[in-house]
């Protein structure tokens, strides 16, 4: 088990368990805001494929990421049943939307490495998988998906 997957584990404790397209994940309670519906969300031009847009979220601008194509999902139009997971960090704060919210539960003293076999781009964006007599769960890193910002491209400025 790699450091940091211990750290989560001792960490984490409870967590919202997402669904993703076909994949399940967990992210830790706190790191978690609040869940609510999706609001309208406006497109960015030029944006990554992960950057679903802006939304007005309780009167501020929020980012709202889509991870389905980095954790190799396929990008499906969301139905009622997506909700947005607001996360924080450090003082940063961004919404995940997810196909839907299957509820709360204990991440348990034990994340496994995720295989090594997963390597596309949203690899580092996970940072383990609890296993689940009904199947594995991923665990999602809330401070890798945050750091998606840096990749973004600055704003040119004029003189």
């Amino acid at each position: 088990m790699t450091e940091a997957a211990e750290t989560t584990a001792d960490d984490a404790g409870e967590a919202v368990v997402v669904r993703l397209g076909s994949g399940r994940f967990a992210v830790s309670l706190a790191s978690v805001a609040e869940v609510g519906r999706v609001p309208g969300v406006t497109r960015i031009p030029g944006g990554p494929d992960w950057l679903a847009g802006v939304a007005n979220w309780r009167g501020r601008l929020m980012p709202v990421l889509d991870l389905r194509g980095l954790l190799g999902g396929e990008r499906t139009p969301f139905t009622s049943s997506a909700r947005l997971v607001v996360l924080v960090d450090d003082g940063i704060s961004a919404a995940l939307v997810v196909d839907a919210v299957e509820g709360t539960g204990s991440l348990g003293a034990r994340v496994d490495e995720f295989p090594a076999a997963f390597a596309g781009p949203g690899a580092e964006l996970l940072c383990g998988q609890v296993p689940r007599d009904d199947g594995p769960v991923a665990v999602i890193d809330p401070a890798a998906v945050l750091r998606l910002r840096e990749t973004l491209p600055r704003a040119r400025r004029t003189a």
